[in-house]
């Protein structure tokens, strides 16, 4: 347990800044390749504002202020969760892989401001191969 610091909060300098209560020990979501994921954000901070993104994704929908019965957004990289809001995130990862969900805030990851997505299923090196799979020489093997 963390005792509550005063004067990080009032000076706007939390110690930690984390995703559902706790800071990250092991990948919290595993998924499989091809299956459509929704991810609810909620921004409980007092006066942060939270730039949720997935790395290695971009966002098919968007909800923001999870307004799911408004006009979505599109196509989106990033989202801003305002303090006390929210917002309603989907994606498809075409690619087995770890995708990092963070706060784009990057300095923010060191208080804990990170989650591991581990996505499941057949290599697609149509879409993406590792730098590890090219012979030398950069060819194609």
């Amino acid at each position: 347990m963390t005792r509550f610091d005063t004067q990080a909060f009032l000076n706007g300098t939390p110690n930690y800044v984390i995703f559902n209560g706790r800071v990250e020990q092991q990948p919290r979501m595993k998924i499989n390749t091809g299956d459509r994921v929704r991810i609810f954000v909620g921004n409980g901070g007092v006066n942060l504002i939270s730039s949720f993104h997935v790395i290695g994704e971009i966002f098919d929908t968007v909800y923001p202020e999870g307004a799911i019965g408004s006009l979505p957004f599109k196509n989106v990289q990033s989202t801003a969760v305002l303090p006390g809001g929210a917002a309603i995130v989907e994606f498809t990862s075409e690619v087995p892989g770890t995708l990092v969900a963070v706060d784009h805030a990057l300095a923010r990851m060191n208080k804990g401001a990170w989650a591991a997505i581990v996505a499941e299923g057949q290599p697609r090196p149509d879409i993406f191969q590792s730098l590890s799979s090219l012979a030398p020489g950069g060819e194609h093997e």
